[in-house]
């Protein structure tokens, strides 16, 4: 593949859809990924493709969420495991959390090549197929989940979007993380903290942040996580985009 040079003004984004067409070849992603990936970049182009202050304070609450859950699942899909997986890994360390390969467009070898990649990273243990059971009222190949997986789970990372999952997980009582550059989506909505920013970058600053406080006490922890309300987050997240617009549209050029 054509290198990059590193002195282009946006080599950050195209480093990051060249990992996604990687991912393509080696099976990891589907044509359907390449779209959605499409899709979130339009909004973060429009953001500046930089974490602004109400995704980083998400973000320091879901560190926090996730480490006063007793048993955190980090689900995983192809789109992820191709742009961060060494961050995937990463996260499950730090918090002794499950990593869960589950999909909408589902198929075995699909599945055995994403648990490789990430067992090829570093992960110990990758789940998605076997002991599987079904998430009710969801018809989607996402129903199926591991039992001691995301079944069991009080607190899922959901790094992608996934509105229909992410409703019946609320509904089963558990905690949802999601990052999701669309703030108006039903992941977001529907999510207990909802982290408005590129993968890339959310999930190296929440690393970071799992870091930073995995010493404090459970009562800092609940206070962080306590004070963060998520639809006044997305409030924030849609003004700023609008913002955004209203200053960049006809007054300055956006390539």
């Amino acid at each position: 593949m054509e290198e990059i040079p590193r002195d282009h003004p946006r080599y950050a984004s195209l480093i990051t859809r060249q990992k996604i067409v990687e991912g393509f070849h080696s099976g990891l992603v589907v044509p359907q990924g390449l779209l959605a990936h499409g899709r979130g970049e339009a909004i973060d182009y429009i953001l500046g493709e930089e974490t602004h202050p109400p995704a980083a304070q998400a973000t320091r609450a879901a560190a926090a969420l996730l480490l006063l859950s007793k048993n955190p699942v980090i689900s995983v899909n192809g789109n992820t495991a191709a742009l961060v997986p060494d961050e995937i890994v990463g996260l499950s360390r730090l918090l002794n959390a499950r990593i869960e390969v589950n999909l909408f467009h589902r198929s075995e070898e699909r599945v055995r090549r994403i648990k490789e990649y990430l067992l090829s990273r570093g992960a110990g243990v990758v789940l998605g197929d076997e002991d599987l059971v079904e998430i009710p009222g969801l018809s989607s190949q996402r129903r199926f989940v591991s039992k001691v997986g995301i079944y069991g789970a009080d607190t899922v990372l959901v790094p992608l979007e996934d509105g229909d999952r992410a409703e019946k997980l609320v509904a089963l009582g558990k905690k949802i993380i999601a990052v999701d550059l669309n703030p108006l989506s039903r992941t977001s909505r529907a999510a207990t903290i909802t982290i408005v920013d590129n993968v890339v970058r959310a999930m190296p600053n929440l690393c970071r942040n799992v870091e930073e406080l995995r010493c404090s006490a459970p009562e800092e922890l609940e206070k962080i996580f306590l004070s963060h309300n998520n639809q006044e987050n997305l409030k924030r997240m849609i003004e700023l985009i609008l913002r955004r617009l209203s200053r960049l549209t006809g007054l300055e050029e956006l390539e």
